[in-house]
């Protein structure tokens, strides 16, 4: 189990790596560099709906290896999603500025963006079930949460590599040239996981089906429609307050407030580190106390967190900037941490793949894609406290709250059995 989860948790630190490295990019560079014509705050918004797209893709992603995953087993797809996105992400490091081939540029980088979200919608489902699905039913949450550190430890790696260049760097040099270092990086890291995941063995449970679904997403979509849109629901509040602290964040702090890249970059590596080391403790305590109940914890601590949040992180001053970023983060890992053995759970195992995956991705749309360009949008037309911002947060939490209240607790299903939700009940299947 060990080396397997940490190989899991290599392979969606390096996948994680490529998404975020592009996050931090728009933040601080690509606007000027990709869309010149527009005003700073125009820019910013632009290179964050480029960003966006990453997260329209990721649903199609999990369809896609979804169906791989369910039909001919969930170790192809860690594979094939990591080549994928590996090979967009340096790609992305090589297209050149609006000034060299004008409106090419931001088209070349919509394609790659989605191109990169599409490797990375499959590659959290097969990650989770392979661990998820050879795991011990009463520490699955633990060893499920070895990919869950994975996106902290991308994270890091990606706001690590950009934060020393820009230390050893001028501005000058970094957005002629240094920028896009990080992303040729990301062909190395992808040749690492390819080496690390080479060896890992097909889930059990996979085995153990004897009558694959022939078309994944209609079972799907047919049996168990109403479970996608609660989970996805559910988890969108995850992504709306990660991206919020991870990639707003930085824009608001380095463009509205005239706090260093450095700094600000600094304040939320550090508040993602203590998230990182939470999150094994937090799926010991959904192990012992259940997946919903951690869940619902969550939700409600980041409704009451997001306006002292914005406050803190209005003074631009970096201790309050690290506690604002950190209650925020603490507060999602107290729900993320547990979801990667809570969605696979909830879905029957031949369709597993394909329902975790969309409906975790899904999550993704509703709050990932959306919260940089509505939280640029809400800052630029208010006062020196984004207030706007906490409001929108603070609503998108509370609707994921009521999801989860609509989801059945999980706990602790062997693996053999699942809790699917049909169109209006939650059964036992086994």
């Amino acid at each position: 189990m060990l080396r397997l989860a940490t190989a899991s948790l290599a392979g969606t630190a390096i996948e994680f790596y490529d998404f975020f490295v592009y996050g931090t990019a728009a933040a601080l560079v690509l606007g000027p560099l990709f869309f010149p014509t527009f005003s700073p705050s125009a820019g910013t918004l632009a290179a964050f709906a480029t960003f966006g797209v990453g997260f329209v893709a990721r649903p199609l992603g999990a369809v896609l290896f979804g169906h791989v995953g369910d039909r001919h087993g969930r170790r192809p797809v860690l594979v094939v999603s990591l080549l994928l996105t590996g090979a967009s992400t340096v790609a992305v490091g090589c297209v050149p500025t609006y000034d060299a081939i004008g409106v090419a540029a931001p088209l070349l980088l919509l394609v790659l963006r989605f191109l990169q979200g599409l490797g990375l919608g499959g590659e959290w489902g097969g990650a989770v079930l392979l661990t998820a699905e050879h795991a011990p039913a009463g520490r699955r949450a633990l060893w499920s949460s070895f990919p869950q550190v994975g996106p902290a430890v991308g994270f890091l790696l990606a706001n690590g590599a950009v934060l020393a260049l820009s230390a050893a760097l001028t501005d000058a040099q970094f957005a002629r040239w240094g920028w896009r270092v990080p992303f040729w990086a990301a062909g190395a890291l992808a040749l690492l996981g390819l080496w690390l995941r080479s060896s890992l063995p097909e889930s059990p449970r996979f085995l153990e089906i004897d009558d694959h679904a022939r078309v994944p997403l209609a079972e799907l979509l047919r049996d168990h429609w109403r479970l996608v849109l609660l989970t996805g629901g559910a988890l969108a509040v995850g992504y709306a307050v990660f991206y919020a602290v991870t990639t707003w964040s930085l824009a608001y702090a380095t463009e509205r407030l005239g706090v260093s890249r450095t700094v600000m970059l600094t304040c939320v590596m550090a508040a993602m580190v203590v998230k990182g080391a939470l999150t094994p403790v937090m799926a010991l305590l959904g192990d012992r106390h259940g997946r919903r109940p951690l869940c619902l914890a969550g939700c409600a601590a980041a409704a009451l967190w997001m306006f002292p949040m914005v406050a803190l992180l209005s003074t631009g001053e970096p201790l309050p900037m690290f506690l604002g970023s950190l209650g925020a983060l603490i507060a999602f890992v107290t729900m993320f941490a547990v979801v990667a053995a809570y969605l696979p759970e909830l879905y029957a195992p031949r369709v597993r793949c394909t329902g975790a995956s969309v409906g975790y991705n899904l999550g993704g749309v509703l709050g990932g894609a959306l919260t940089p360009v509505v939280a640029t949008a809400l800052a630029e037309h208010s006062g020196r406290v984004p207030w706007g911002v906490g409001a929108y947060l603070a609503g998108v939490a509370l609707l994921s709250l009521g999801c989860f209240a609509l989801l059945p607790e999980t706990r602790p299903a062997p693996a053999t059995a699942v809790r699917p939700v049909t169109d209006g009940a939650a059964r036992g299947s086994r």
